[in-house]
């Protein structure tokens, strides 16, 4: 069963990655999202829940709120195998026993309840449900705090094909990036796919995912979405979401350009060249991608007080359930990412060679698309079974980021 996610999910992230602004940086709107989630089970649990508060935490998950709950029981109490996902909250021993039962029946299965932690076991949490990528839990547990509620999502997966290495340069002679770094990531001529879309945001963008590993079905895809420079990170995230709904499944993004509708030559995202080929393509015409991207990492810390993020209603709608006091809140978010040209690593070799007579003769045009300058990416969940069934966790956005700095190629 797919979860119907994907629509609130992209306005919420639109939000999320506005307080961010330009800057390089990474973020979990889903992990925020899956927060306010678990606050409107208490809510649907409670007919006390204020109407304004519910009113309002409805509009930030961007559904109603028995949906918001219902997709939050389902993601967590079927935990992805790629894709660790933890809830919890936690109270001060003496406040919130008086609260009506409900809310903690209403909870999803696997989310941790009970008394506080001091700060030593929040950052053991932390480590515990983030593969010790997160050292330290985002907030501190002052003398005021009566309750927490906390989320964590965790990833670690390598590409089902590693990158190639390339010379930096061909990023672009116009790229900013070229003359900071020495060498660059190529895709692979198999198993990552590329592609030039038309877009009514942005007019022509180009797009590379890179698909990790599978277990059993599931997995992982990375898109990154580079628009022309002066397109704001807003709209090229906003686009890579868009085309992330398609992403899980290997889908053909919707205006996706045909090379041979293209001029030859040099363009700012791209170069497209031409040659006299054997090809098997059933007009003699075959079109080929490759894609250079830099590495990259990020860490940042996010501040989710502002309002349009549904927290202060969160906090409120919680407050009432659990009969605790309220007089105010802090929500904030701590994400880190890499993106490097393996995740796993291991060594195999195997041969083999198929003999065949040879093709006719057709033409080929081959693009290369340079992620050259500032660009969005988008890390989505695949969750599809031998059968075709899909899980709840198919097509699910887990991470983004806004790339702005770029990192050295590593010689390890």
């Amino acid at each position: 069963m797919r979860t119907d996610l994907h629509g609130p999910l992209s306005a919420y992230a639109a939000r999320l990655h506005a307080t961010a602004g330009d800057v390089h940086h990474v973020a979990s709107p889903l992990g925020a999202w899956l927060l306010l989630a678990v606050t409107a089970t208490t809510a649907d649990s409670d007919p006390a829940v204020a109407d304004s508060a519910a009113a309002e935490l409805a509009q930030a998950l961007g559904t109603d709120l028995p949906s918001a709950a219902e997709i939050a029981r389902t993601l967590l109490d079927a935990p992805h195998p790629l894709v660790g996902a933890a809830t919890a909250l936690w109270h001060r021993s003496g406040q919130g026993d008086d609260g009506p039962a409900t809310w903690r029946a209403a909870l999803p299965g696997t989310t941790e309840v009970g008394a506080l932690p001091d700060q030593a076991g929040l950052d053991a949490w932390a480590r515990e449900h983030t593969l010790g990528l997160i050292e330290t839990f985002p907030l501190t547990v002052e003398s005021d705090v009566v309750f927490i509620l906390a989320s964590a999502l965790a990833t670690r997966v390598s590409w089902a094909t590693p990158f190639d290495v390339a010379d930096a340069r061909a990023l672009g002679a116009d790229s900013p990036w070229a003359g900071l770094l020495r060498r660059a990531l190529r895709s692979p001529s198999r198993g990552h796919r590329c592609a030039i879309v038309s877009t009514a945001r942005a007019g022509d963008v180009i797009v590379h995912t890179a698909p990790a590993q599978t277990t059993d079905g599931a997995g992982l895809v990375v898109l990154s979405v580079a628009a022309a420079p002066q397109v704001p990170p807003a709209e090229a995230l906003a686009i890579a979401y868009d085309l992330s709904a398609g992403a899980a499944d290997g889908a053909q993004p919707t205006g996706n350009r045909s090379l041979f509708d293209l001029p030859l030559g040099e363009a700012p995202l791209w170069t497209l060249a031409e040659e006299r080929v054997h090809t098997w393509a059933r007009d003699g015409r075959e079109e080929r991608h490759t894609a250079v991207l830099p590495c990259w990492s990020a860490r940042n810390d996010h501040d989710l007080t502002d309002p349009a993020l549904g927290f202060p209603a969160a906090v409120t709608t919680l407050a009432t359930a659990l009969a605790l006091p309220e007089d105010g809140f802090e929500a904030r978010q701590t994400a880190v990412a890499r993106f490097d040209r393996y995740g796993f690593e291991a060594a195999a070799v195997t041969g083999m060679a198929g003999i065949t007579s040879m093709p006719p003769e057709g033409v080929a045009r081959t693009a290369e698309l340079r992620f050259g300058h500032p660009y969005a990416v988008v890390a989505v969940a695949t969750d599809a079974g031998a059968d075709g069934v899909t899980g709840p966790w198919h097509g699910v956005p887990v991470f983004s980021a806004w790339v702005a700095e770029p990192e050295e190629v590593s010689e390890a």
